[in-house]
């Protein structure tokens, strides 16, 4: 397991830097707009190096694996691929839409799926029918918040490393080998694309990784169910669930498109109090994921689920309030 993450790592580390010297080549620069945080054009679409390093080295080191679970590995690429295609040339929301509930469908074939919402209160909230659609609901929700949280250098690395080993330790505790190489692998190739992207960053993920990213953090949530309450899911993932959640409520109540794109996300407002500090802000973001996360992992199997539902609305009212102070102090236009 050692020398899988450790040629992961440095095949991220070479292929990234491959990825970063052709991207002008390519038509991978990412030009700023009035969202962006960067002044400068950057190249884009590391997410090809990190994942195309992952997924030779298990084809390589693990191919019994990747052929018992093929469907998932297909899904992951089909994923991967629409969001090459996007960071090259933007595609329709409605494509990468279709291929996510795609490759949510070759996931059901593997036995990834959401069965059941847990019990509240002594009663069990069992889907039937309806496991499919709200799966899809699920992994397409959870893929387009950590796009939405990839918005200063590091952060979604950052956030993403810190779920990826709460799913670590989730497969370690309970012997899943393939959670354990699945999310490992990614913290490993993470990690050495932070070295380009860690602020002021040379490259970024782009779609190409973030949806990757967030399809596979969704494939390791849906499968520790087997393992964890559902609602505690929502904890050892709270960081993007909760900011997108947060600006949704309020382009709603504002009377706008919940789809419209602004700079009110929790990383924005945040980083203007950190005195548009992008590492203080990175910092602060990641604390707080990783102890939403412990928190997760804390929660036994056999919890009634109603209260710990109750503590997570919480924190949605408390974050929601509390940036919308911040936007009023700030005077930002959200």
């Amino acid at each position: 397991m050692f020398f899988t993450f450790l040629f992961t790592f440095l095949g991220s580390m070479i292929a990234v830097y491959f990825v970063r010297r052709n991207a002008k080549k390519w038509g991978l620069t990412d030009i700023p707009n009035e969202r962006s945080v960067h002044s400068k054009h950057t190249p884009r679409s590391a997410g090809i190096g990190f994942f195309l390093s992952f997924f030779l080295v298990m084809c390589l080191f693990h191919s019994t694996m990747v052929l018992n679970h093929w469907w998932i590995f297909l899904a992951i690429f089909l994923v991967f691929v629409v969001g090459v295609l996007d960071d090259h040339k933007e595609t329709s929301p409605n494509t990468k839409f279709i291929i996510i509930i795609l490759s949510t469908v070759f996931l059901y074939f593997d036995g990834i799926v959401i069965r059941d919402l847990g019990t509240y209160w002594g009663i069990e909230l069992s889907l039937g029918w309806l496991a499919l659609p709200f799966t899809i609901f699920a992994v397409s929700g959870f893929t387009n918040a950590l796009n939405l949280i990839d918005g200063l250098d590091g952060l979604a690395g950052t956030i993403s490393i810190v779920i990826l080993l709460g799913f670590f330790s989730v497969g370690y505790t309970h012997h899943d080998l393939f959670m354990m190489y699945l999310s490992g692998s990614f913290i490993a190739a993470l990690l050495a694309f932070l070295f380009y992207n860690w602020y002021p960053a040379t490259i970024f993920m782009g779609d190409s990784g973030s949806l990757t990213l967030g399809f596979v953090i969704s494939v390791l949530a849906i499968k520790s169910l087997a393992y964890l309450p559902t609602v505690s899911i929502l904890f050892v993932a709270a960081i993007p669930i909760l900011d997108t959640l947060v600006v949704m409520i309020r382009r709603k109540r504002n009377g706008r498109s919940v789809f419209s794109a602004d700079r009110c996300h929790t990383h924005h407002i945040l980083r203007h109090f950190f005195a548009e500090e992008t590492p203080q802000t990175v910092f602060f973001l990641s604390i707080l994921q990783a102890i939403y996360t412990f928190t997760g992992l804390q929660l036994s199997k056999n919890t009634d689920e109603g209260y710990l539902l109750l503590l997570f609305v919480l924190n949605v009212i408390f974050l929601y309030l509390f940036l919308g102070a911040m936007i009023k102090r700030q005077k930002r236009k959200c």
